[in-house]
């Protein structure tokens, strides 16, 4: 998308200077004749300028500012507002700084002509694809207010998963931190203590000393490549996930960890599935798109590409069901409902029931989960301090038996 300064004439001959966003200038052109205005100069400038540089800066909007957003907005629009004077009423009350940027040019865009959907589409990073798709078939509906509420139950879901997930892993996270920290302080400071007394023994250690003292030696010695090369390594897979092939390869393998970790990672995805979708079909989205959007927003390259084989199914005259029922990244409840919802009309809140039961099992498998990993790391750190301990104790009995038999 590019940037283009433009000045303008109306119908009536009045003169409009501003920015617009587009691909290239015809369609800047276009997008100007659909709002009543006719191009007198356009000319493109930097991404740095302009509204679009702007929006690019709003990368921190916390989910819950904008659920809030989204439910003001709806309440507003219910009680007979219409979409500038709520923004302009947002705008006042919002208490986020960069939220209130957001909605002022959201305010300056409708006040200009554009659609609430088509502004909102000008910041990507603040509203997904599925805000937007959502809003622009509550729009066309009718049912802004709605759709709004919708999106903010959506929001509060999603986000409900997230913290559940992130709160389970965060006592791996500071454990693992914790036993690596460990164990370079006693491969760098304990470990060397012991060379000294070692060395009476002429070499010969015992053969677990010797891998714990080489492990020593190495670090120690090589420390400045290690250290670079573990965080580099960290950095490249990272950078890694974020490639197409990569996102991939690392889709599929999640799925595949065991210790129940791929099914819980299956369960988050289907509630997230379950829950967008059935989102999407309630604020009346036409059904193709439900779908692509759907996969795009899943989270997971798997099922993405499952809901592509789905849409093109679909366009060609199949039901949802029956590709899902072929694909066993689907399990057989999930076909089997949004089969029944089909064949009543009720596959909306088929979805939602769909949502609702994945959403507690991943409430189940996450406590299921921590009640496992927990003890499991403290097993973890207390075997490697005690492998160090007893590799450090081997040469000392050994000593002591050289000196008895002197």
């Amino acid at each position: 998308m590019a940037n283009f300064t433009y000045n303008a004439i109306n119908a009536d001959g009045l003169e409009f200077d501003g920015l617009i966003t587009a691909p290239d200038v015809t369609a800047a052109i276009d997008l100007l004749r659909d709002r009543g205005l006719l191009a007198e100069k356009l000319e493109e400038v930097g991404e740095s300028n302009g509204k679009s540089a702007a929006s690019g800066a709003f990368k921190t909007i916390k989910p819950k500012s904008l659920q809030i957003f989204s439910r003001q907005f709806a309440t507003m629009i219910e009680a007979g507002m219409n979409v500038v004077s709520a923004l302009v009423v947002l705008e006042a009350q919002t208490n986020d700084p960069v939220l209130q940027g957001v909605i002022t040019q959201l305010r300056e865009d409708v006040e200009e002509g554009l659609l609430l959907s088509e502004a909102m589409t000008r910041h990507p990073k603040v509203f997904t694809r599925l805000y937007v798709a959502m809003v622009e078939a509550g729009e066309a509906a009718g049912v802004l207010d709605i759709v709004l509420d919708r999106v903010a139950i959506q929001i509060e879901k999603q986000e409900g998963i997230r913290r559940r997930v992130k709160g389970a892993m965060t006592y791996p996270t500071i454990v693992i931190i914790f036993a690596t920290l460990v164990l370079c302080g006693l491969l760098l400071f304990i470990v060397p203590i012991f060379v000294k007394i070692f060395a009476q023994l002429n070499g010969q250690l015992p053969k677990l000393t010797q891998i714990v003292m080489d492990g020593s030696n190495l670090l120690r010695n090589d420390w400045f490549i290690i250290f670079p090369l573990f965080f580099g390594l960290i950095f490249g897979f990272m950078k890694g996930k974020k490639t197409e092939e990569g996102r991939k390869i690392w889709d599929q393998v999640r799925l595949k960890i065991p210790m129940k970790i791929g099914a819980t990672v299956q369960k988050i995805t289907i509630a997230r599935f379950s829950r967008t979708f059935s989102t999407l079909v309630a604020a009346g989205v036409d059904i193709i798109k439900a779908i692509e959007i759907t996969g795009q927003t899943s989270g997971n390259w798997v099922f993405e590409d499952a809901m592509n084989n789905v849409r093109q199914r679909v366009r060609d005259g199949s039901s949802i069901a029956e590709p899902l029922v072929e694909n066993p990244v689907f399990p057989a409840m999930v076909s089997q409902m949004i089969r029944i919802g089909e064949e009543t009309g009720e596959l909306q809140k088929m979805l939602e029931k769909i949502a609702d039961f994945y959403e507690d099992e991943v409430d189940a498998a996450v406590d299921a989960l921590t009640s496992i990993i927990e003890p499991l790391m403290m097993i973890g750190v207390g075997a490697m301090v005690g492998v160090i301990l007893i590799a450090m104790y081997l040469p000392m009995f050994k000593m002591l038996k050289l000196v008895s038999n002197q």
